[in-house]
């Protein structure tokens, strides 16, 4: 990708930490010049939404950002700008991000090199394909993912195949009216849930009215 579109820079802060970041300067831009991303089924009006950073990406990266994450394997599940895998990257985790828009790993690249940070493994997937290559995780997050009531069943059973018999699930669903019927999916897997109203998330313009979602399997 040769930035065809119009890009922002900004930095978000955690604590002493800063993680830089090149996103799109609004979800109003679009190029797919070969139909790339409209061969995968991504209209003009989805394309941009990996672009930007959604307030449920905020809420989580935060929430990871004091989070014990040594000796885990941690997948970002749609990881879109990747502002948790950044941030976990700078603090030296074993982090690995996915996501299924055909630009994803060009920003991460982009955005890893100004952040000074090693090369994040990234893949590219579709949560009903089984032929990927990550194997399995002790910590799986995401934000955001359940768009529509097709998603419950592919996103737990996505999660399942890439998770550690002993694993810990991290999403942060902004409230889409699906998150009970997920986690009764979770639970046939062995999950116990909790849903936590995040608190002290004055670094977002309007008050956060999701949760997050904490399953647990040992």
């Amino acid at each position: 990708m040769t930035l065809p579109v119009r890009v922002r820079y900004q930095t978000v802060e955690f604590g002493s930490t800063d993680i830089h970041l090149c996103t799109l300067r609004d979800n109003q831009q679009f190029s797919d010049p070969d139909g790339i991303a409209q061969n995968l089924g991504i209209s003009s009006a989805t394309w941009p939404l990996f672009g930007v950073i959604w307030p449920s990406g905020f809420v989580l990266a935060h929430y990871l950002s004091d989070y014990q994450t040594d000796r885990k394997r941690i997948l970002e599940i749609g990881c879109g700008m990747a502002l948790s895998s950044l941030l976990l990257n700078k603090q030296n985790a074993d982090i690995t991000a996915t996501d299924y828009h055909p630009e994803v790993g060009f920003f991460l690249q982009r955005n890893t090199k100004l952040n000074n940070g090693k090369v994040i493994e990234f893949e590219r997937v579709d949560w009903a394909d089984k032929t990927d290559k990550l194997g399995r995780f002790d910590l799986i997050v995401g934000s955001d993912l359940l768009y529509e009531d097709q998603h419950i069943q592919l996103l737990a059973d996505f999660i399942e195949n890439h998770a550690n018999p002993a694993c810990e699930v991290i999403l942060v669903d902004p409230g889409r009216g699906r998150k009970n019927k997920f986690s009764l999916q979770m639970e046939k897997y062995g999950y116990s849930n909790a849903h936590i109203k995040p608190t002290h998330t004055n670094y977002l313009e309007l008050p956060f009215k999701g949760f997050i979602l904490k399953f647990q399997r040992d």
